[in-house]
């Protein structure tokens, strides 16, 4: 794919944050900008682990450091279409999920996936999910 058909893919792509990752990434100083890449890197197919339903991992970097050391993003991802930001942990404090946190993001994907546009504002409207802006959305 070339970086032209992923830039659009990802105009069209709604991206949001949960309440619970959005006060870790305040926390961890990570910008909605890193946010971003990580979903840009999905939709080119760079993922770093494929949980599937769904379900992915992404490496996210640490400021001024790379990502192999930084944080990891457990995202619901459906391409060019919608991803969420549900779980965040720094490497050091966690190596991965466990098979009960996989089940339950998977149950979790099979719902928020679907989503209708006004389902999606509920969302919103509910403080649950904020909606990440990227390549300029508003």
């Amino acid at each position: 794919m070339s970086s032209e058909g992923a830039e659009t893919d990802l105009e069209q792509l709604r991206v949001f944050k949960s309440k619970g990752f959005s006060k870790f990434a305040r926390r961890e100083s990570i910008a909605d900008a890193k946010l971003c890449e990580a979903v840009k890197d999905a939709e080119e197919g760079k993922i770093d682990a494929d949980y599937g339903g769904g379900v992915i991992k992404q490496r996210i970097s640490r400021p001024g450091e790379g990502k192999s050391g930084g944080y990891r993003a457990i995202i619901l991802f459906r391409r060019g279409s919608l991803a969420f930001f549900v779980h965040g942990f720094a490497k050091s404090d966690q190596a991965n999920i466990d098979a009960s946190d996989e089940k339950d993001f998977k149950d979790l994907a099979k719902r928020l996936l679907v989503s209708s546009e006004e389902e999606l504002d509920a969302l919103l409207r509910s403080k649950l999910f904020s909606e990440v802006l990227c390549n300029g959305q508003s």
